[in-house]
């Protein structure tokens, strides 16, 4: 640019001829006069090399090996280094891997094989809409690695998202997701988008008609949110692609190493940090913050009603002779004096309870895979004092100790007990004491305990009389002493009774 000027400058200035120019600038006449004709410099023509000694020889077998790749599965088709690696292998081609990919990069272009699917910004008003999936994410829960599923609602206008880890994605769990979404949101969004989930969707129809389920309905109805089903398969992947990529950033950012827990509840407390975290980053093309984001959206946001909608499915099943019932092929432990009837169980994502008309005979934690056992050793001690040899090798008594439950002083006891009594009936007086448990404070009868083993005095009914004297000692409040003073009396006189020994 610069020399073209310099070239019209002395033009003007000392009108030379071309060739004087030429020489002047030891440049060709033809480029001065382009310089003479435009200030602009004319365009470089692009450099195509006409030679390719390495690669020619091996065009025609790589471009069919490209054009038959469009009847392979998508995810067995040739790339770059695997052409490379056949020719290699297979023909005895001596190029440089760096060849082979440059070809094919620039040859699957001219023959049409790449395509680019041009997608349409899309402006998304306050609280108009929500995207909703679930997430596959690893965690280790009680030193265990554990297969999870992250639910997501994400607002499409702010941004802002709730996320909900469970230990299954089944209906209970979508539907407590979007109780959980709706009360972090404080309010609900006018219309959600889905993909096919299971939990919704009973059967897909012709275009975007579905059959849904009756319960989701009933979830929609009580809320007050329309739904929106996308297009089945990866053709309708973008059409949710804002929570599908939020997925995949807040694994990256907060699951990453892999988190550690106790239990399902302290993993979510984390993840509910991470939430309250993120309400301060700024996305990409955006001039705000989430969280201000989200102060603009939540008014328009639907009111919440003034019930939670309940998440919990009602199922029936049969106890059968091991006091369980099998619910999701997994199996509960209930009072023994249950089994052959057939109970109603509430089953939540994270909670079976067993019921007995109104009342509640058995709550465990749900557990997720398949054939678990839960057991509370407590749904069995009416049995177990008919049989005590069944105790040491029982499975709920396993599972008692692995939870605390059957602590160090119980089984000190036991030991005692059965060197003194004899295994029949030293197990029997542990059993007299687990049955106190039911009416009593765990940590009463661990001092109870404690105490008779220091003591030697091993009568179960010793121990528990000294328990329930510790527990009305515990339970007795203390009383300030001048609240006392107003039940003070005068010391009784014995003066009568004086006159009445000496004869006086």
């Amino acid at each position: 640019m610069e020399l073209f000027e310099q070239i019209r400058r002395d033009r003007r200035d000392s009108e030379l001829s071309i060739r004087e120019l030429a020489q002047r600038h030891g440049v060709h006449r033809r480029t001065v006069r382009q310089a003479l004709t435009s200030a602009v410099p004319p365009p470089r023509k692009p450099y195509r090399r006409r030679v390719r000694p390495a690669i020619d020889d091996w065009a025609e077998l790589i471009d069919s090996w490209l054009i038959a790749d469009h009847q392979a599965p998508r995810k067995q088709r040739h790339t770059a280094r695997r052409v490379w690696q056949r020719l290699v292998a297979e023909h005895g081609a001596t190029m440089s891997e760096a060849t082979v990919t440059r070809y094919v990069r620039h040859r699957r272009a001219e023959l049409g094989l790449v395509e680019t699917e041009v997608t349409v910004p899309q402006t998304h008003l306050p609280a108009a809409e929500a995207e909703v999936d679930f997430g596959e994410v690893y965690a280790v829960i009680s030193g265990e690695m554990t297969k999870c599923w992250m639910f997501v609602m994400r607002l499409s206008h702010s941004g802002r998202a709730c996320h909900v880890v469970f230990g299954t994605q089944a209906q209970e769990a979508f539907f407590e997701g979007h109780v959980g979404a709706f009360e972090w949101f404080g309010g609900v969004p006018h219309r959600i988008r889905y993909d096919n989930l299971k939990p919704a969707v009973v059967r897909v129809l012709r275009g975007r008609d579905r059959v849904e389920s009756d319960r989701f309905v009933t979830l929609r109805s009580h809320y007050g949110f329309d739904s929106f089903f996308c297009i089945p398969g990866r053709g309708g992947a973008h059409e949710k692609g804002g929570v599908e990529g939020e997925i995949g950033r807040f694994r990256r950012r907060h699951l990453v190493p892999v988190p550690k827990a106790a239990s399902l509840t302290e993993l979510n407390e984390k993840v509910a940090a991470a939430d309250l975290l993120d309400d301060t980053r700024v996305i990409g093309g955006r001039p705000v913050t989430v969280a201000a984001a989200f102060a603009d959206e939540q008014p328009a946001l639907l009111p919440l009603p003034a019930e939670p909608f309940d998440c919990a499915r009602l199922v029936y099943a049969r106890v059968d002779t091991h006091a369980r019932v099998s619910v999701r092929q997994n199996f509960y432990s209930v009072p023994a004096r249950y089994a052959g009837r057939r109970l109603p169980v509430r089953l939540s994502a994270g909670r079976v309870e067993v019921l007995d008309g109104s009342r509640t005979v058995a709550v465990h934690d749900r557990a997720f895979g398949r054939f678990t056992e839960v057991l509370t050793l407590d749904h069995y001690l009416e049995v177990l004092i008919r049989k005590p040899g069944a105790l040491p090798g029982a499975t709920a008594l396993a599972q008692a100790k692995a939870a605390g439950a059957f602590t160090a002083s119980h089984q000190r006891y036991w030991e005692i007990a059965r060197n003194l009594l004899g295994d029949r009936a030293g197990t029997r007086a542990l059993i007299d004491v687990l049955l106190a448990h039911r009416g009593l404070a765990p940590e009463v009868l661990r001092q109870a305990l404690d105490r008779s083993i220091e003591t030697g005095c091993i009568d179960p009914q010793l121990v528990l009389i000294d328990a329930r004297r510790l527990a009305r000692t515990d339970s007795t409040p203390a009383v300030p002493i001048g609240v006392l003073t107003r039940y003070d009396r005068p010391v009784p006189s014995l003066t009568a009774y004086d006159t009445l020994l000496t004869g006086s």
